[in-house]
């Protein structure tokens, strides 16, 4: 008998999920309902997998999902679950590692076919709707005629999937070298596109993680070339489409080589990483465009993407309604030619030149995607103007077309809130404020922090991973912790606050007891109080996030000097000995892990600030690029290992520490930056 089933997504808060609640597909969502009813009524489960910025899930929701006859097949064989990807990473990842073996390919939308039990058989990405019609009704004609096909190619697959990200502990000596990482650097660099910028491929992602190890590798060993490389690579990021000209912030990815026309969607991680590049980058270059990229991300930041509770929100649609009412993409940035004209007046030959509306900035069916191609130096040269007018002008020209752009239909907001992506934002903000010296970077930076600790900390110690209408929802995933205890030691850097660097300490704890395989010595992405799923991943190599692992270990590396722990110490330690053996052949899924090595095969300095000046002393230090060190401060006692004994009334001393071996103190930032270059 079958149960009359409907569609159940109407009590989803994930805005993704809820765009589907309306669809004749009778969708469930993820839960032990949704899955107890496959078994109960020994049906195949359907799993489709998107999330809300995701162009090609929308197109496959308007040709199939909202389509009657793709529904009457769907909800008579299968038990179909829908899936935002965001709030669920862990089943994403585990059907994505299926996909992937299976059709050699992954991305979203993802689809796939499993047995009541949850093991995967047959998978894919975005299909037409007559060639899923078809597949639909094969699989389940198999179903019912040779069922024991598809457990044998199950039972193959879960084998396939269990060996896909497993660690093995590396029982070599942990020896670091920087030869091995120049190695690394030399293969990768046969992949990088010196016309453009990036690597030399189309799609471009901008992979800030990349571009933050090799900034730091680069300056640290003198490599100038390198250094030319990644500051022309961010140049023309800023300078291209993927950059949103008058609004700020960044889209994922440009569709070309030259960065000109992005996938339009606007992602809360890309943005916050590319603040803390950027500002790092400003840091070494002093590049006026740096800080303009940083300054108007984060305006966009604070006026977009920021909930009242100092909470930030998920990501922006690429898609809006055209002035025909339709969803089309990047409807809302771009621009024609005849309505520039007519807003810019006597300014258009100047903007037309800065923006490029011309053949280099045309993109399809008359519009125009803002696009620089020159400095402001050559602007300047060839107008005869001042830097100050120009600069006014584009104040003027961002102003009047935010204007104009606001009474456009909006682009749609995924409003949930993740602790993973906060956390990588809140970052952005501290490292804005460690170089810029801004105020508001900070309150901002603290407001969020003091949002995930009184929000989406719990009474037992974990963290939740999502929060949307006032709810905190779903046990986190490793990447929350991992990113949430990077960014309290940052806020502990640059506040002296000791609040943020012991919950980084208990959240660590946390994980010890709740994600880490002793076996290999490396963090599960689940926490053993989750429901399983068909294989317990494994999370350590670098996309466009960096790993939770690789963050993890980081972190390990830090705490451990701020505690002096040792085990901390060694398993960050062993860690990055587990995935060496991997790094050589592809540097760019490894850059943050090269980022820690770095650690190791250069002195890392710990520096303390001890007395009431310590703060002004350390914002002065911070005017200086160090990567190579961490900061401890207190304005009075402290027990911290670093900080302890060594208050002097009346002064404010500054010790240089490097493996356990300090020199004298001293009393200003100057001095203190002479004993690290010395």
């Amino acid at each position: 008998m079958t149960h009359a089933h409907t569609n159940k997504l109407i009590h989803e808060t994930s805005p993704y999920l809820l765009q589907h609640a309306h669809n004749p597909v009778d969708w469930q969502a993820w839960n032990n309902i949704s899955l107890q009813l496959a078994k109960t009524e020994n049906k195949l489960l359907l799993i489709s997998v998107g999330y809300a910025a995701c162009h090609w899930c929308h197109v496959m929701e308007h040709e199939s999902f909202e389509d009657s006859l793709v529904a009457q097949v769907m909800n008579k064989h299968f038990i179909n679950v829908k899936v935002d990807r965001e709030e669920r990473p862990d089943i994403d990842q585990v059907y994505m590692n299926a996909v992937q073996l299976m059709t050699g390919r992954g991305g979203w939308p993802m689809n796939v076919i499993a047995l009541p039990d949850g093991r995967p058989f047959w998978g894919g990405t975005y299909f037409k709707k007559a060639q899923w019609i078809s597949a639909l009704n094969q699989i389940s004609k198999i179903y019912e005629e040779t069922p024991e096909k598809i457990f044998e190619y199950a039972d193959k697959l879960e084998q396939g999937i269990k060996n896909m990200d497993v660690v093995s502990l590396n029982t070599d000596d942990p020896i670091f070298e920087l030869k091995f990482i120049t190695k690394t650097v030399k293969n990768w660099s046969n992949h990088f596109d010196f016309k453009d910028g990036g690597m030399n491929r189309a799609p471009k992602f901008m992979m800030p993680n990349n571009y933050h190890f090799l900034l730091r590798y680069a300056y640290q060993n003198n490599d100038k070339t390198l250094q030319n490389y990644v500051n022309y690579t961010l140049t023309k990021m800023a300078y291209g489409g993927v950059f949103d000209h008058i609004g700020g912030g960044f889209s994922r990815y440009s569709v070309d080589t030259k960065w000109h026309v992005p996938h339009f969607e606007k992602m809360l991680y890309d943005n916050g990483q590319l603040v803390s590049l950027y500002s790092d980058a400003y840091l070494i270059t002093k590049n006026e465009l740096y800080k303009h990229v940083v300054v108007q991300t984060l305006e966009y930041t604070k006026r977009e993407m920021t909930d009242k509770n100092g909470a930030f929100y998920s990501s922006l649609d690429a898609d809006s309604n055209n002035k025909d009412g339709e969803l089309e993409e990047g409807a809302y940035y771009v621009w024609q030619e005849e309505e520039l004209k007519t807003l810019l007046k006597e300014d258009y030959s100047l903007f037309s030149d800065y923006y490029n509306i011309n053949s280099y900035g045309h993109w399809e069916h008359n519009n125009y995607v803002l696009i620089r191609n020159d400095s402001d130096d050559v602007i300047i040269k060839k107008y005869k103007i001042t830097e100050a007018l120009l600069t006014e002008k584009k104040n003027n020209w961002i102003q009047l077309l935010l204007t104009i752009r606001n009474q456009k239909p909006k682009p749609r907001l995924d409003d949930k809130t993740l602790t993973s992506w906060n956390a990588i934002m809140l970052k952005g903000y501290i490292d804005a404020y460690r170089v810029f010296g801004n105020e508001e970077y900070l309150n901002t930076a603290l407001k969020n922090a003091n949002f995930i600790l009184n929000s989406q900390l719990r009474e037992d110690g974990g963290l939740n991973h999502n929060f949307k209408n006032g709810k905190s929802t779903i046990n986190g995933y490793l990447e929350d912790y991992a990113t949430t205890i990077d960014a309290f030691i940052s806020l502990y850097e640059n506040t002296i606050d000791e609040q943020w660097l012991i919950t980084a300490r208990n959240l660590t704890n946390y994980t010890f007891d709740h994600f880490f395989d002793a076996k290999s010595s490396m963090f599960y992405f689940t926490s053993n109080e989750d429901e399983a799923l068909v294989s317990r991943s494994l999370e350590y190599r670098d996309n466009v996030i960096p790993a939770s692992n690789s963050v993890m270990a980081k972190n390990l590396f830090k705490l451990a000097h701020y505690f002096d722990n040792t085990h901390y110490r060694k398993t960050g330690l062993t860690m990055l000995n587990n995935v060496k053996p991997e790094i050589q052949d592809y540097g760019s899924g490894f850059s943050n892990w090269l980022d820690l090595m770095l650690n190791y095969t250069h002195p890392y300095f710990e520096i303390a600030f001890v007395g009431k000046d310590a703060l002004s002393k350390i914002s002065e230090l911070n005017k200086r690029y160090i990567p190579n060190k961490l900061i401890a401060g207190t304005a009075l006692n402290s027990n911290l290992p670093l900080l302890k004994n060594r208050y002097s009334q009346g002064e404010t001393l500054i010790y240089v520490c490097v493996d356990n071996a300090c020199k004298l103190p001293v009393k200003t930032a100057d001095e203190a930056i002479k004993l690290i270059i010395s």
